[in-house]
């Protein structure tokens, strides 16, 4: 999922105890078996339509509501939906809302707002294909809608459940109705959490209250899809940018559940009989180098081809994870678990990289000393860490880098600037996305070759292939996936630095957490279970 980072903390050294920190010891004490304190990052735009961040997600999950879901094994299941059907010739899907489906204002959910929420999601990454295949998204009665499509689309309800990149989530009819670029301010949704206005405190705390009317499905949990249970009354979503205050407060109780802890506290954590670090997502992080197309030296297509041999992903990987039980290698565009990994045209890979390859590389690309700007998320520490490497390998093999620090949002808002490096612009930026989001071509903006996505880059012929994607069964699209990485790595849309898996601390007592790639429902967990 382009849901570009994991996290936004800045660590501290490791130490064998911390003290109790004074920020949460202030705070009222929970209640043992009805409330859930979690340190996750920082939201700095709530609108899951204008931001496809892992932690905007997550609150997305809290508060909205899908149509439809993707279960343990990845299959689309309705949620707001109670029923639907298909035409004769595969071109009018109608579906009827389910009972009991109503909005935190006490509104009634009703189709017009699902029609509202669909055209704003067409306009995202996600939802563009299936809105090109649109001829029209209508309310036929107020549990009713229908979605005409010009031509059959097998894969509308797998579309409509992807949680890859930005997910349909059904808003107000008034909130919907605006562009992706227009966030949303307020946080009124259909969801089985509340968002609580009152005790929320920007870039600090984030609280969410049961709601008490939602209606679950019947079935059990499964992934994003089944029953959402919401079996506390509160979840507390504390903001902490010092991984040893979280985890100070983890081991005292304090917090309930930490995100993100650093490699580096592992031990300590295995270490301590209250606590347990787990893989809850079951999926890697896949970190790659964002290329700028537009300005020299990598409108160069040798240029690109540089970075991709001079990248060596093990020295990569220790910086972001220095515990090589969670890392690994990746050679294919479609990651390393995802049903369409393949070994094209990889024969650039090289254990160590090969720099007197990319200085070759480079100087076939004509670099004339051009000045080249790694943008430095200076509030993500692994980005941070990587962008620092990278300049360091570069001005190595003799390229004028220089690195530009700033916050995350920051660094988003400068990654429009299409003008060259004196003008505002850059080079290179470090990112990531969850392994499971690049089996997913048509939703995971990282996989876009058009022109429009970060960087600009573009390969029509590539394009054409992808095209074909949403008309193919399972095995047509392994044949379509290895002729679409030849060219991808033929152009270099991006040069991969490694995957890195990064598991959750939690304390023994609180259970039931769901398991899915990269995100957080807060449903089913319970105290002291």
């Amino acid at each position: 999922m382009t849901i570009s980072r994991r996290n936004l903390v800045k660590g501290g050294a490791a130490g064998a105890a911390f003290s109790v920190p004074s920020i949460l010891r202030g705070q009222t004490a929970p209640s043992a078996k009805r409330t859930v304190k979690m340190q996750n990052g920082n939201i700095t735009n709530f609108d899951p339509y204008s931001n496809s961040t892992y932690h905007t997600v997550d609150h997305g999950l809290a508060i909205y509501d899908m149509l439809f879901a993707l279960d343990s094994k990845f299959t689309p299941q309705p949620q707001m939906v109670g029923k639907w059907r298909v035409s004769e010739d595969k071109k009018t899907y109608t579906f009827e809302l389910r009972d009991g489906l109503g909005f935190h204002d006490g509104t009634s959910v009703t189709a017009a707002d699902c029609v509202a929420s669909i055209r704003r999601w067409g306009q995202t990454a996600s939802g563009k294909l299936v809105m090109e295949r649109t001829r029209d998204v209508s309310k036929k009665d107020d549990k009713t809608f229908t979605v005409a499509l010009r031509e059959p689309l097998e894969l509308l309800v797998d579309q409509m459940a992807s949680s890859t990149s930005y997910l349909l989530f059904i808003m107000r009819e008034k909130d919907a109705d605006r562009p992706p670029t227009q966030p949303v301010t307020t946080h009124i949704g259909s969801g089985p959490f509340k968002f609580n206005e009152a005790l929320f405190r920007p870039g600090v705390r984030y609280i969410y209250d049961r709601n008490e009317k939602y209606v679950p499905r019947q079935e059990s949990p499964s992934g994003l899809a089944g029953g959402k249970i919401v079996k506390v009354d509160r979840a507390n979503w504390e903001s902490l940018n010092d991984v040893q205050t979280a985890l100070a407060a983890l081991q005292a109780g304090e917090l309930d559940f930490v995100s993100d802890p650093l490699a580096e506290f592992y031990p300590m954590i295995e270490n301590d009989p209250n606590l347990v670090l787990e893989d809850l997502h079951k999926s890697g992080d896949n970190y790659y180098l964002g290329i700028n197309f537009l300005q020299k030296p990598f409108d160069n297509v040798k240029a690109r081809q540089a970075l991709l041999h001079l990248v060596d992903q093990d020295a990569y990987m220790r910086v972001l994870n220095p515990n090589p039980k969670y890392n690994r290698p990746i050679t294919s565009l479609f990651g390393t678990d995802t049903p369409y990994v393949n070994d094209v045209n990889t024969g650039w890979y090289k254990k160590g990289g090969d720099p007197e390859k990319a200085k070759q590389l480079l100087k076939e690309a004509g670099y004339a000393g051009e000045k080249v700007i790694i943008l430095q998320p200076a509030n993500w520490l692994q980005g941070s860490n990587v962008a620092q490497l990278l300049a360091l390998t570069l001005r190595n093999i003799g390229v004028n880098t220089e690195l530009a620090p700033s916050n995350w949002a920051a660094l988003v808002e400068r990654l429009s600037n299409k003008g060259g490096v004196e003008s505002g612009g850059w080079s290179i930026f470090p990112t990531s996305a969850i392994d499971i989001g690049f089996g997913a071509p048509l939703s995971a903006e990282q996989l876009v070759m058009n022109g429009t996505a970060r960087g600009w880059r573009k390969n029509d012929e590539y394009e054409a292939l992808r095209a074909q994607w949403a008309d193919s069964a399972l095995e047509e699209r392994k044949v379509l996936a290895r002729k679409m990485q030849s060219l991808w790595w033929d152009t270099v849309g991006f040069v991969f630095l490694g995957q890195t898996i990064t598991p959750i601390a939690r304390r023994k007592t609180l259970t039931g957490l769901i398991s899915y790639p990269a995100l957080l429902p807060m449903w089913n967990m319970q105290q002291g279970a």
